[in-house]
């Protein structure tokens, strides 16, 4: 290290510095990535909760829909027998 002259001790300090910056954008970028991912998971979470909710509707629109259907074969029958 003594035989280092000073304009090498001057580039490896500016490296040192580069470095210190691309680790600090990094760092960063890796927290602000890190809160993206927690809003998509809760986003993905709250989409996860409303599926039973989704599901218990479309099981009354199966009802709703057999009734009908059963109205109408039933309206048809009665005025054929009749």
């Amino acid at each position: 290290m003594s035989d280092m002259s000073f304009k090498q001790a001057k580039e490896l300090v500016e490296r040192m510095e580069f470095s210190e910056i691309a680790l600090r954008k990094a760092v960063d970028n890796l927290e602000k990535s890190s809160q993206n991912f927690e809003i998509t998971l809760k986003h993905q979470e709250d989409i996860i909760n409303k599926l039973p909710y989704a599901d218990k509707k479309l099981s009354y629109m199966y009802i709703a829909i057999a009734v009908n259907i059963g109205l109408i074969v039933g309206l048809l029958i009665g005025k054929y027998l009749l």
